[in-house]
């Protein structure tokens, strides 16, 4: 007895655990998934660190330096020097001058009072960090447009599953009258086999296309950063719910985050220009210095006996001549900003394209949308009517596998209006900077 309530219990923690491992979202939980887990996110955070830190550095540059050096000398051979003979009333002397050992420890500050090339780089922090951001936003928009798009194709997959598995009951029940017919000698054999390869070719469309949806869901999982191995259920069906039409506005290039990046990229351009400009000014700073000093002839003896010394002073660096590699590094930063100026002109030009296409791509896909859907209903309704006709006799079998061929045919074609459709809409909200309005917009 005991057993079989200990199986019991492990029966129902299986089967809750299993109900755990499902993850039942919508749309809108899809790409809130993928703006957390999906790695392009965390490079992209990464880099916003990165770009904090490098400002750190540049400030760095403009504060308090200090180090330290320590050194012992051995002098294996003392150098010599010549004293005069007039300061001793004889011939000039040659002597060696220091100890065998020397040993000195010492410690300096550096400070900058005037330095505008690390100004000019401390000017550049925010602009750099602002150019991080962006960058994030961009990848951000990525994720949305990537993990929206894997989403509409899961269910268009599925409803084409859905149509297929219709489609085979339907071809099946035609089957099995044709058995009855051929079986009692009312229909060639032929027409029979004619029958049994539209199945087979349905049988190995669905198993087609249920490979499609295994693999359109691997898909959505990749974009969203989710392990393949977890289960993954949707929540809503946007083929039943589609999201609001974005109406045609004015486009303005400004949106863009692509364009905010190019225009962030020219002021750190032209804040390089000036950084190497300031290259011609001269550079201030200030320093003290103070140290020990041990002298002798013997090692131990010598650091019984320290002495200190120290200083402060004044630095003033003046460039003069390079052989004109500051003149090239400007005229180079120079060329390489109106480069980017011209490469903006004509982004701008291209923006607006992907905008017109987009609209257009809309317009079409919609007309074609409606049409295939109007006429899926009329092939249907050919199919119907042409089945009965076949049933009762007063058409032939080729009338019936034609209509059946032309509603397969008008099926697939809205299949695929439907995610040309979907397809179209984000589109057209990437093309106008308002994918995070559109992310934010789902219910």
């Amino acid at each position: 007895m005991k057993s079989k309530w200990i199986a019991a219990i492990i029966a129902v923690v299986a089967s809750a655990a299993s109900g755990w491992a499902q993850t039942s979202l919508t749309l809108k939980d899809c790409i809130a998934y993928g703006i957390k887990n999906n790695g392009n996110v965390k490079i992209a955070q990464y880099k916003e660190s990165t770009a904090v830190q490098q400002g750190r550095e540049a400030l760095a540059g403009y504060l308090p330096q200090v180090a330290g050096n320590a050194s012992l000398d051995d002098n294996l051979k003392l150098q010599s020097t010549v004293l005069p003979g007039a300061l001793f009333g004889g011939e000039d002397r040659r002597v060696a001058l220091g100890t065998k050992y020397q040993s000195n420890a010492s410690a300096q500050v550096d400070q900058v009072i005037f330095d505008q090339s690390l100004l000019v780089g401390i000017k550049a922090n925010k602009p750099n960090q602002e150019n991080a951001t962006l960058n994030s936003r961009k990848t951000k928009e990525t994720i949305i447009y990537n993990v929206a798009n894997a989403y509409y194709q899961v269910f268009v997959t599925q409803q084409q599953i859905a149509l297929l598995k219709d489609n085979l009951d339907k071809t099946s029940q035609i089957l099995s009258t044709l058995k009855l017919q051929l079986d009692n000698g009312v229909i060639k054999k032929v027409d029979y086999d004619r029958t049994q390869v539209n199945l087979n070719n349905i049988k190995s469309q669905l198993t087609l296309a249920e490979s499609n949806l295994t693999l359109s869901e691997n898909q959505l999982k990749f974009q969203m950063g989710m392990p393949l191995t977890e289960q993954l259920v949707l929540a809503d069906n946007p083929l039943n719910q589609p999201f609001k039409l974005v109406e045609p506005g004015q486009f303005d290039a400004s949106n863009l985050t692509d364009f905010k990046i190019q225009n962030l990229n020219m002021d750190l351009q032209q804040l390089e220009k000036a950084r190497i400009k300031a290259g011609y000014l001269p550079k201030v700073s200030v320093y003290g210095r103070y140290g020990v000093q041990a002298l002798g002839n013997d090692l131990g003896t010598s650091w019984g006996n320290w002495f200190s010394y120290g200083a402060i002073g004044l630095k003033l660096s003046i460039p003069i001549f390079d052989s004109f590699r500051r003149d090239a590094q400007f005229k180079q930063a120079d060329l390489n900003l109106m480069t980017q100026k011209e490469q903006l002109k004509l982004n701008v030009q291209n923006y607006e394209l992907q905008n017109t296409n987009a609209l257009t791509q809309l317009q079409k896909a919609k007309s074609n949308l409606a049409s295939d859907e109007n006429n899926v209903a009329l092939a249907k309704e050919v199919y119907d009517v042409t089945t009965l006709q076949y049933r009762e006799g007063t058409v032939p079998l080729t009338d019936l596998l034609n209509a059946e061929t032309s509603y397969k045919e008008s099926q697939s074609n809205y299949i695929n209006s439907m995610l040309s459709y979907y397809q179209a809409k984000l589109g057209l909200e990437q093309s106008q900077g308002s994918l995070n309005n559109f992310y934010t917009a789902l219910p």
